[in-house]
């Protein structure tokens, strides 16, 4: 039976060639993914590790035991050890040009075999006032060796990133340091430009390295470090200095390690200890491997049905019914060997040539390629017993055959036979109960019970599959019938065999369902949060003077006003001052014609006699004092979150010069922009309206700059999902070729006895193209009408407890889905379709 088993492999080598691709696309994918993560992980160490990565040992201090300079005293007299790097980094502003930037700046080690970047140009500063700035913000800034910035002065808090962000304004005369003492601005000088560092957590900030001098002048001499950083001397032992190092500085057991072991802690610090990209991708693999055993599954049940003839004559020569079970069960393993082999070799291909592409991009200096041993024997392993077990149920199919059966088909999973009837049972009461599960989890906003009862009633459907796509493509078939004899006979080839039929859409269904499910949850979770920010922000920028400075000038609003983009804007002035709720706010003015053009929501806009308070301002009435007089207003509850209180500037004057309440509070620009502008084109405007009011970028902010962040988050992993499932689908359309030219083989003699009676090649090739668009299309239709309801109930299960969840469909990108499905399925029937029709009807009936 090896022999037969190899003579099939042979013979009909052309039979396997979409089970190989189909089984090398999910191997791929799956091995991908794990060097995915292995990359990710090695490529933030890269960078993560970047300060300390030339050296043997690292310190970190805790919350009890900080390192201070009597640490790295302690840690440069450890035996063993040959040079430390106590790293001391603060946050600074730092003045250079007309921008005020939020900066890291960092000391320089005593030894130049420590110093974690390389220098670009000119030379490492070496006495106070002198600094080195990364070579991104010298670009960005037009800054080079002999240029002069500033460091120090005012440190707001509140970055959206968390960090602190520099507040510009007038020129500061110090910052406070660690002791609340003020410590004068430092005017350096750039001696030398140093690459950027790739470290994550330093990113969107300027990168300064100076001497100790400098960092004491700036920030205090009480200083703290973040690591400190040892070179051993050769030949020492790596476990002894660690433990000699506890103990002089006086350190619990495990601070002191190896950079790979610190950078491997500070990754799994990102993500609690726990894998979630790995999690996440393998949930898509899994997705590509089971459209792969569908589609394996669906082409052994077709070829073992073709060689219903072979077996049963084996039979009758004696081969016993083990024999021909091994013999199925042989060609299985030896394609999914095969196939996993090329899918392992291709993964390691496409991983490292992104790799290589990443790696031109100075940004991605750092990417690094890991192929994980658990990569490589995961694929082969997961490939081959994937196809094996794919093959099992066709292979004991053929045991059943009796030695002198004619060919017929298997009954199909119905109700009239015990396993249909099990199968369509369990699959129902899938539906049923995941369904119930899947809606209350929606309204009730539970997504831990929405996700499982999802993912139950969609093993459901496929599970009972059988009961209504064979007729749902007959339904469909109807439409084709106006092409004449090529639709009639595409319709009813279509669903000659259900169970074909059935595996075959339910391959390209599940790939359909989930690429618009992800599709519809983005649009409504877009929807949802523009909504959210909407009620949080009242408008679409602000731009805050500094308290205690002028005021916008009418020229300045005008300019800012005549900017492209710019739909409206307009100033509010300080009035007074608020008291309401046991709280107190600074109030500011707008006039009635500002208020209709710049505040979408009426709530949010003051009328005689009102004043408009921050949300969940718990008052009825509120006094307002302007000057010397106090007067009592009617509170209205804002729908924006907030520090400031609005009152109609119709009625109250604007505070006047020298006032006391203008040295807490200044002068605000409001804009509204045209809401088509995307995120490049925001940042864009921001960087002009800044100039415009002559105000640093930080200071203009709003609900638009949110909204272009999130959209942009949304789309970039809505398109690398989409990506990820791509795959699936792709392995979906192999499967529907598979089943086109198995049927082309099957249909040799029919087809040809078509041909004899009159039916021309072009007519042949549309039916064939026919039965492929009615399949693809019915698959695609039902896919996209399931991912729109999980789209929808997954988006309200997760977002409805925050906020309002309405269903967002988005019909082109659904409508678009369904086209390229069809289209791809009539692109999978040109080849079958070629050969059916090169073949002339007398050859045809030739055939046995």
């Amino acid at each position: 039976m090896l022999q037969v088993a190899f003579s099939q492999l042979k013979t009909h080598s052309r039979r396997f060639i979409a089970i190989t691709l189909a089984v090398l696309l999910a191997v791929a994918f799956l091995s991908a993914t794990l060097m995915v993560n292995a990359s990710a992980t090695a490529s933030l160490t890269a960078s993560l590790g970047q300060s300390y990565a030339k050296a043997d040992l690292v310190a970190s201090p805790t919350a009890a035991v900080p390192l201070t300079a009597a640490s790295a005293a302690a840690a440069a007299r450890t035996p063993g050890v040959a040079a430390s790097y106590p790293l001391r980094q603060e946050m600074v502003p730092v003045a250079a040009g007309t921008a005020t930037l939020a900066g890291v700046l960092r000391n320089l080690p005593a030894s130049p075999e420590l110093e974690p970047l390389a220098l670009v140009n000119g030379s490492w500063p070496t006495s106070a006032g002198q600094v080195a700035v990364d070579a991104k913000t010298a670009a960005a800034r037009h800054l080079s060796v002999g240029s002069t910035v500033t460091l120090g002065g005012s440190v707001a808090a509140g970055g959206h990133d968390g960090r602190p962000k520099a507040e510009p304004g007038p020129a500061v005369s110090g910052t406070p340091d660690a002791a609340g003492a003020v410590q004068p601005a430092v005017k350096a000088t750039v001696t030398g430009i140093m690459a950027a560092s790739a470290d994550p957590q330093l990113s969107g900030l300027a990168q300064l390295a100076a001497t100790a001098a400098t960092l004491d002048a700036v920030a205090g001499p009480n200083a703290h470090y973040a690591t400190i950083a040892v070179k051993l001397a050769p030949g020492t032992n790596t476990a002894a200095a660690a433990t000699a190092l506890e103990s002089a500085l006086k350190l619990p057991a495990g601070q002191v390690v190896t950079p790979q072991q610190l950078t491997s802690a500070t990754v799994k610090s990102f993500t609690g200890g726990s894998d979630h990209l790995t999690i996440v991708l393998l949930a898509f693999a899994a997705v590509a491997l089971l459209v792969s055993g569908l589609v394996v599954s669906n082409t052994f049940s077709v070829l073992v049905a073709q060689r219903t003839r072979e077996l049963a004559l084996l039979r009758c020569v004696g081969a016993s019914r083990t024999q021909i079970r091994s013999s199925v069960v042989l060609e299985a393993l030896v394609v999914g060997v095969a196939a996993s082999v090329l899918g392992v070799l291709a993964a390691v291909g496409t991983m490292a040539a992104v790799i290589a592409l990443l790696r031109h991009n100075p940004d991605y200096a750092f990417a690094t390629l890991g192929v994980p041993a658990s990569s490589i024997l995961a694929g082969l392993a997961v490939g081959t017993l994937l196809t094996v077990a794919a093959a099992l149920v066709p292979a004991r199919s053929a045991t059943r055959v009796a030695p002198l059966a004619a060919l017929r088909p298997a009954d199909d999973a119905s109700v009239h036979n015990a396993a249909g009837r099990v199968r369509l049972g369990i699959g129902i009461a899938l539906i049923l109960v995941g369904g119930a599960g899947l809606v209350a989890g929606g309204l009730g906003s539970n997504l831990l019970l929405a996700m499982p009862a999802g993912a139950a009633s969609f093993i459901g459907i496929i599970l009972a599959a059988s009961l209504f796509v064979p007729r749902l493509v007959a339904l469909a078939g109807r439409l084709a019938r106006p092409a004449g004899v090529p639709g009639t006979m595409a319709s009813a080839n279509a669903v000659r065999n259900p169970r074909r039929t059935t595996a075959t859409a339910s391959a390209l269904l599940i790939g359909v369902t989930l690429v618009t499910m992800m599709m519809t949850g983005a649009a409504t979770a877009r929807q949802a949060f523009e909504s959210q920010l909407s009620d949080h922000f009242p408008v679409d920028l602000a731009a805050a003077a500094v308290p205690g400075t002028p005021s916008f000038t009418s020229a300045e609003l005008a300019k800012a006003a005549a900017l492209p983009g710019v739909e409206a804007a307009a100033r509010l002035k300080v009035v007074g001052t608020v008291t309401a709720g046991g709280q107190e706010f600074p109030a500011y003015g707008i006039s009635s014609a500002d208020a209709e053009r710049l505040l979408g929501n009426p709530q949010n806009r003051p009328t005689a006699g009102t004043v408009v308070l921050p949300k969940g301002t718990k008052a009825a009435t509120a006094s307002l004092v302007d000057g010397s007089r106090t007067t009592r207003l009617a509170v209205r509850d804002s729908t924006a979150r907030g520090t400031s209180a609005l009152v109609p500037l119709d009625t109250f004057p604007a505070a006047e010069a020298g006032s006391p309440v203008l040295a807490g509070a200044a002068d605000e620009v409001w804009i509204k922009v045209d809401p088509s502008l995307d995120g490049t084109a925001l940042a864009s405007l921001r960087t002009d309206l800044a100039a415009a009011l002559h105000v640093d970028e930080n200071q203009v902010d709003g609900a638009v700059l949110e909204k272009a962040m999130f959209n942009q988050v949304i789309n970039t992993l809505l398109l690398v999902v989409t990506g990820l499932l791509a795959v699936a689908i792709v392995i979906a359309l192999i499967g529907v070729a598979n089943t086109l030219s198995l049927s082309v083989l099957e249909r040799t003699r029919e087809n040809s006895l078509l041909r004899a009676l009159g039916l021309t090649r072009g007519q042949l090739r549309g039916m064939l193209a026919l039965e492929a668009v009615l399949i693809a299309g019915v698959a695609a239709v039902i896919g996209s009408v399931l991912g729109v309801v999980y789209g929808w109930l997954g988006a309200q299960s997760a977002l409805g407890s925050f906020t309002t969840v309405v269903a967002v469909v988005p019909w082109g990108q659904v409508l678009l889905v369904v086209a390229i499905a069809a289209a791809a399925g009539l692109l999978a029937s040109v080849v079958p379709a070629r050969r059916a029709a090169r073949l002339s009807p007398v050859e045809g009936l030739a055939v046995d």
